[in-house]
């Protein structure tokens, strides 16, 4: 269809589109050795008639009053960025230390099975052959060749007991070893912490690195002897990133010696370059590979830099007045949903068309799968990997180039998506192609759409099209919702008296044997009321608020500099509220062994035309179950929803259901 899109009634030119998305390190310490956002208020409008009247006066003044208000929200979350520091273990806003969770665990680039290492495997990593003790993915075919351990030195340890990728005090990572009799323990303890960085594989993201010591000086406390023995290495990770550079900080214990800070990374060899060159292709191979083998166009370190740190090793040397400032990024920490772009089908400046592969590596210890009431992957991780990998194409052929010195917001502004199998993806690599279908230029504003299908083991589960918008901060300010700027009451609003009943969601949430119950960082919804029979379609209603906590622990993984609440995870609030009510109306009485599982065939629809600021202070979502289907071992709930926030309507999905079936059930 094709859609008039308008800033505060001022309509701007059709545009057509089909509708069928660490913490922080020592940076001091490892300088390299060289030199969602509020969501625009787009809304679709027929176009005028000519010589159409103009709008009421008195809805030009609410206009101009709602512009004003909002224009106020963004002045103050541009105070709360400015307030924002990063600092070890968390970061800082309003004065409060936000404390960094589990799931910005770090993600290694590789796993091994290998978990204890004798002589000969140690002599090996002493020559280079990391693949050799490692396994297959850790090959890089000649590159790095200097990353050794004890490079230029003689071996201080005999073996490695035990490899621990969570273990130790902070579950940051564990080496237990044994030195070599003699052997001085800070070089023990230096080679151990340099058997955990090839054991994540951190030297894979670069082509010709080595081994740097960054610790300033390495402090040794004496202490009494380990009752295990004089020779007995014990190194826990404190810290360990891809930015700046790929290193870690340790804390060892050998014979009767604590040391601490003891810091490494692996550095670029001066003059070897580690991000693409002008025009965004590498001037030679990286040295990541893919799930396939292929050369990569960008790893995990170069992701990794364009989600918080320099854009110049990112994208190329055109980004570099990017970093530091409020600009367009990818998510971090457990957001982060994007390992690789493999390859680009397409040329730096030209946004007519292009195509784009990607890989997501989803190990079966993700945060959100501990932490889902799905039996696999939850709905908000299939949306954002999908959108993140979308997006990437239109900034990485420069999108934002034209105005360099505008500061330009990107929002995802809806879609339609589709799940086309079930399927586990656990321990999975996720490959995605995606499509840039045209970009179209407007006053403030720059928009592109695309569309994207992902796939597991070769096989399609899910595709769908979506359009991004890349938005000046004035066409920001200029925020008028789903509804012109009018502020439209919610059903119940509107339906005052109905018999409602409530659902303690945090109450079921805190018995630890619950079933079928999302925790932790998607612990998103406390209490829902509900309306038996109500709602747009007689069927029932559902309304759920929210408090928008500053600390929310997703403001500091979405966007850096840019806190806002992610899209999906406003989805993924709906989605729990269907699935409570679900559970409780008891139409599952009686299915065995059930688990949520998203349902294949069904068109989710999404729109976004505003965003949810740490300063909102609360978010209102209502549901209005519009169908509920039985087949055997399996029932499907769908149904269309809002969301608010305080005055204005700026979510609207569209047959967005959940399915909840039988374990073994046959497809629906």
């Amino acid at each position: 269809m094709t859609e008039v899109l308008e800033f505060v009634g001022e309509p701007f030119d059709a545009v057509a589109w089909t509708t069928p998305p660490p913490e922080p390190g020592p940076a001091a310490l490892l300088e390299p050795a060289s030199p969602r956002p509020h969501e625009v208020a787009l809304r679709a409008v027929p176009a005028p008639a000519q010589g159409a009247p103009p709008a009421a006066s008195t809805l030009a003044e609410l206009r101009t009053a709602l512009v004003s208000a909002h224009s106020g929200a963004l002045r103050a979350q541009a105070a709360l960025q400015r307030r924002l520091l990063r600092l070890p273990g968390g970061y800082a806003t309003s004065g409060v230390l936000v404390r960094v969770s589990d799931e910005a665990a770090f993600k290694p680039l590789a796993r091994s099975a290998v978990t204890r290492l004798g002589t000969t495997e140690l002599r090996r990593l002493a020559v280079g052959d990391i693949a050799g003790v490692f396994g297959a993915r850790y090959d890089q075919e000649d590159c790095n060749p200097d990353v050794r351990l004890a490079a230029g030195a003689e071996l201080a340890l005999a073996e490695v007991t035990a490899l621990q990728l969570r273990g130790g005090a902070g579950s940051r990572g564990r080496v237990l070893a044994r030195r070599v009799p003699g052997a001085d323990p800070v070089d023990a303890a230096v080679q151990a912490a340099q058997v955990f960085a090839l054991y994540t594989g951190l030297h894979l993201c670069l082509a010709d690195a080595r081994f740097v010591r960054v610790d300033p000086q390495v402090t040794r406390i004496e202490q009494s002897a380990q009752a295990d023995g004089d020779d007995v290495v014990e190194v826990e990770v404190e810290w360990i990133d891809l930015v700046p550079r790929p290193g870690l900080r340790v804390r060892a214990r050998c014979g009767g010696t604590l040391m601490t800070d003891v810091a490494l990374a692996l550095h670029e060899r001066p003059g070897v370059p580690v991000g693409p060159e002008r025009g965004g292709v590498p001037a030679r191979w990286l040295g990541r590979t893919s799930s396939l083998g292929e050369h990569v166009l960008l790893s995990e370190f170069q992701l990794a830099h364009l989600a918080r740190g320099d854009q110049g090793i990112a994208l190329g040397p055109e980004f570099a007045h990017y970093s530091g400032i409020k600009a367009t990024r990818i998510p971090t920490g457990g957001l982060l949903l994007v390992d690789r772009v493999v390859a680009l089908q397409g040329e730096r400046g030209k946004l007519d068309s292009a195509t784009y592969q990607t890989e997501y590596d989803s190990p079966a210890d993700s945060w959100y799968y501990a932490d889902t009431a799905n039996a696999s992957m939850p709905n908000c991780v299939y949306m954002e990997t999908s959108l993140q990998s979308a997006l990437l194409i239109g900034y990485h052929l420069g999108a934002t180039l034209s105005r360099p010195d505008e500061t330009q917001s990107l929002r995802n502004l809806g879609g339609t998506a589709t799940v086309l199998r079930e399927v586990d993806l656990r321990d999975t690599t996720i490959r995605q192609d995606s499509a840039l279908l045209g970009t179209t230029d407007m006053p403030g504003s720059t928009l592109q759409s695309f569309t994207y299908t992902l796939t597991a083991d070769g096989e399609p589960f899910y595709a769908g099209e979506t359009l991004f918008g890349y938005f000046s901060e004035q066409a920001l300010a200029n925020q008028t919702g789903l509804d012109a700027g009018r502020s439209v009451p919610t059903w119940l609003e509107q339906n005052p008296g109905p018999e409602v009943r409530t659902i303690d969601v945090a109450a079921r949430r805190a018995a630890p044997a619950a079933p079928l119950c999302s925790r932790d960082h998607l612990s998103l919804l406390d209490e829902l009321t509900v309306v038996d029979g109500g709602g747009q379609y007689g069927k029932g209603y559902l309304h759920a608020e929210r408090t928008i906590d500053p600390q929310d622990w997703f403001f500091a993984r979405h966007f850096h500099l840019d806190p806002v609440i992610p899209g999906s995870l406003g989805v993924e609030t709906v989605i729990q509220a269907m699935q409570e009510w679900l559970l409780d109306s008891g139409l599952a009485e009686g299915m065995r062994d059930p688990g949520f599982v998203l349902p294949v065939g069904v068109p989710f629809t999404w729109k976004y035309r505003g965003q949810f600021l740490p300063t909102d202070g609360s978010s209102t979502l209502e549901v209005h179950v519009k169908e509920v289907q039985r087949k055997s071992g399996r029932l499907r709930l769908t149904a269309d929803a809002s969301m608010w926030k305080p005055g204005l309507r700026i979510y609207e999905l569209t047959d967005i259901a959940i399915e909840l079936r039988e374990n073994g059930a046959a497809p629906w």
